[in-house]
């Protein structure tokens, strides 16, 4: 169940911690009454500081034009890599805009929103960062009503916030599959530079990650190929595959902006 408090009740623990929020609380009109969003010139700042986003696997067709779609972690998360170095989104301008062109993840677009766990009530929690800047007292699309009840605007944010949740777990459930068709390997990233009479440099790792693999993908027997057809997991896995030549963009877009050479990180 997702619910905005209504009161600023015992919670309970909010557990979990979340790129881009640093001051979460949950969203209720005693504390919030008087707050709002304000148009601001900036409005992906906060975002600079994001090189490796988490994606739903619905988003993979559109996110695979930008960059590469990686999976980390235990739980092979699938991210959208936005930068070759930690805390740089390539994609993100001075000007806090995104370049044109490029996919803006949900993950980034939900903010300041999020989904909060309460442990103690079993329930989710609609929460917003307090520390971001366009949250101002008197903001032009305020977070609640003059009784207190949700404004038209929270009430399609947490529209949003309520599809991005049935996404991740839809997500969740697509990489389960691959786990358990086995279809995971670890991929390597790499950049080889030029020296300054033209010749291959040494090689640089960029980033080691999980990925889907093409051999394994073509050995499963013709009956799980045609299930992950129809299921529609397949056109995700491959728009995965083809993002992978993203890597290519990113270092190129390094060397552009940086006659050094691209520090290795792994996103």
């Amino acid at each position: 169940m997702a619910t905005t408090a209504q009161q600023p009740a015992n919670l309970g623990e909010i557990s979990g911690t979340v790129l881009f929020y640093q001051k979460p609380e949950p969203l209720n009109p005693e504390l919030h009454g008087k707050l709002g969003v304000k148009t601001i010139d900036t409005p992906f700042s906060f975002a600079k500081s994001g090189h490796a986003v988490p994606l739903t696997v619905g988003e993979f067709p559109l996110a695979a034009i930008s960059g590469p779609i990686i999976f980390v972690g235990d739980d092979k998360m699938p991210i959208a890599v936005m930068g070759l170095n930690a805390g740089d989104n390539m994609f993100v301008q001075e000007n806090g805009l995104f370049e044109p062109g490029v996919y803006i993840p949900a993950y980034i677009r939900r903010y300041p929103f999020v989904f909060a766990t309460d442990d103690t009530q079993d329930r989710m929690v609609l929460c917003i960062d307090r520390a971001a800047d366009f949250i101002v007292e008197g903001g032009e699309m305020p977070f609640f009503e003059a009784d207190n009840q949700p404004s038209d605007y929270t009430k399609r944010c947490m529209e949003f916030c309520n599809n991005f949740e049935t996404e991740r777990r839809r997500t969740v459930a697509f990489v389960q599959l691959l786990k358990d068709l086995d279809l995971f390997e670890t991929k390597t990233a790499t950049f080889t530079p030029t020296n300054p009479d033209g010749t291959p440099a040494e090689t640089q790792k960029i980033a080691e990650y999980f990925g889907v693999s093409e051999e394994k993908l073509n050995k499963l027997p013709a009956e799980k190929f045609i299930e992950l057809r129809d299921n529609g997991a397949l056109g995700q896995i491959y728009a995965h595959l083809m993002s992978l030549v993203g890597w290519d963009r990113l270092v190129a877009l390094a060397m552009a902006r940086a006659p050094a050479q691209p520090q290795a990180a792994n996103a």
